[in-house]
């Protein structure tokens, strides 16, 4: 019983944390747009986390995991995107598990305790409302409701005392508490804004009480394997497995992939001529994707075959093959960017072939990983840990990139239009990308405005759009809304002046 008194006050600080939590969340984002706010919003999160976990302050070196937050939620500031949502979401859950007391000590770890924590967040105010409640009838309701409300009595009456004591003494709180409308309040109760504070509360109790689901922890304990099972299940690995079977493997794939890199040496490096009706385009587009996939399936294959001390591993034969099979997907994956650039450069950049690109990049850094864990004889958990840090700091980097106005720069920078070769620019796939394309949509029509093109109605419609475009942007913009990459940008119309749509002009006429 006495546990149980123990634990009401705790439930019921969370619950008024999770409560003012939601009351600053309605004031920051319901009906408002999305900016600096959500940054703010995550350092109140990570100070909640922390005042609920009050004896993790007594670390002397308690102070790295608030600077290392600090610098995982930068990305907020930068921008709101998909991108730095999630390093947001991942790096406060970090950051809770830290605290706590339950964060594992390796990285590979680390993610997975991540995702189980991601994926049971939504029901974790749920599991602790229903476990409330079964100890409250173990224990007896009225006790324990007792128990939750007393602790508010104290707080509560002596802060109306003191509120109305100041009010008395101080006439501009007096004047604030004369503003107080209840039934004005009782209009602001909707349906939708009270889905707004149960989103709000369910997601913030997660990293109040952070826990992570043990799903193998009811596993039956079964007894020793039957021998003659064992027997077969072995035989069967030796056959399919076995080093005999691991070094013909090699050999055979070592060929093929020899061929195929071959064959992109002598068309994509070396300049021969294609067959007759096959242009470079297809070539590129046929390949670059495949060609990645096939990668992948052999760094599966190199991982299945090599385990950590097997045999095969130790074989000095297969460990040459496996290198020289892993340079030759290296160079696969080189010559499918090489690819995917040569089709870029026929159709144009899009958010698709930015993220080939870097999808790429990570498997050429995932397979030269595999060479390092075989050389240097480490476990597939480090393979697994050194990959998930190549890919957090990819993703962290790529929060500060702004691809809307790199792929605007790439396409406006190599049409037709600016170079004289090339594709004409799909200007209203640029104007899509939003904001971030009006430099580079303020550079094509500048270049245009000094052609005879300035007459042609596309784009004269473009250049009307582009200012409606402006105008609209500038009225959305409040303090909530404010980032790093709007304010730069803004920086930039600002000393551009107004847009102005260019004239229309009167085509030369010999004579006149």
């Amino acid at each position: 019983m006495t546990s149980l008194f123990a634990a009401a006050p705790r439930y019921c600080s969370r619950f008024g944390v999770a409560i003012l939590l939601v009351a600053l969340a309605d004031f920051l984002f319901y009906g408002q747009p999305a900016g600096i706010t959500v940054f703010l919003f995550a350092l109140l999160v990570a100070a909640a986390v922390v005042a609920v976990h009050p004896a993790a302050v007594s670390d002397g070196r308690v102070w790295l995991k608030p600077a290392a937050l600090f610098v995982a939620l930068l990305p907020l500031a930068e921008n709101v995107s998909a991108l730095s949502v999630s390093t947001a979401l991942a790096a406060l859950a970090v950051f809770a598990l830290s605290l706590s007391g339950r964060l594992r000590h390796r990285i590979a770890r680390i993610a997975g305790q991540v995702a189980l924590f991601l994926l049971a967040a939504p029901f974790r105010f749920a599991s602790d409302f229903i476990r409330w409640r079964k100890t409250a009838r173990r224990f007896g309701r009225r006790r324990v409701r007792l128990a939750a409300i007393a602790v508010w009595v104290m707080p509560l009456t002596l802060g109306a005392v003191f509120l109305a004591l100041f009010g008395a003494a101080n006439p501009v709180i007096d004047y604030w508490l004369s503003l107080i409308d209840l039934l004005k309040l009782l209009d602001l109760i909707q349906l939708t804004r009270i889905a707004f504070w149960l989103f709000v509360l369910v997601g913030v109790w997660a990293f109040l009480r952070p826990r992570v689901p043990r799903l193998g922890r009811r596993i039956p304990r079964t007894a020793a394997v039957n021998a003659q099972a064992e027997k077969t299940v072995t035989t069967i690995e030796d056959i399919l497995f076995g080093k005999a079977a691991i070094l013909r493997a090699l050999i055979v794939f070592n060929i093929l992939f020899a061929l195929q890199t071959g064959l992109d040496a002598t068309y994509l490096w070396g300049g021969a001529a294609l067959p007759d009706g096959l242009s470079y385009a297809a070539y590129a587009h046929r390949g670059a994707y495949p060609l990645i996939v096939t990668a992948l399936l052999a760094a599966g294959f190199v991982l299945a075959a090599l385990r950590p001390g097997s045999a095969t591993s130790a074989d000095p034969l297969i460990r040459r093959l496996v290198y020289a099979w892993v340079v030759q997907n290296i160079m696969l994956v080189i010559s499918s960017i090489l690819r995917l650039d040569l089709y870029i450069g026929i159709y144009a950049l899009t958010y698709w072939r930015v993220a080939a690109f870097v999808w790429m990049g990570l498997v050429v850094s995932g397979l030269a990983l595999i060479i390092a864990r075989i050389a240097l004889q480490k476990s597939n958990e480090w393979l697994l840990s050194a990959n998930l840090l190549t890919l957090s700091l990819t993703l962290y980097a790529g929060c500060f990139i702004n691809f809307a106005a790199t792929i605007a720069n790439y396409n406006v920078d190599h049409s037709f239009e600016m170079t004289g070769q090339g594709i004409p620019l799909d200007a209203w796939y640029v104007r899509s990308l939003g904001p971030s394309a009006f430099p580079a949509l303020d550079r094509f029509l500048d270049h245009q405005s000094r052609t005879a093109a300035a007459n042609n109605p596309a784009v004269r419609e473009l250049a009307g759009r582009r200012g409606s475009d402006e105008g609209w942007y500038r009225t959305q913009q409040n303090w909530r809304a404010w980032s790093f990459r709007d304010w730069r940008l803004l920086g930039y119309l600002d000393s551009k002046g107004p847009f102005v749509v260019p004239h229309r002009i009167e085509p030369y006429l010999p004579g006149r």
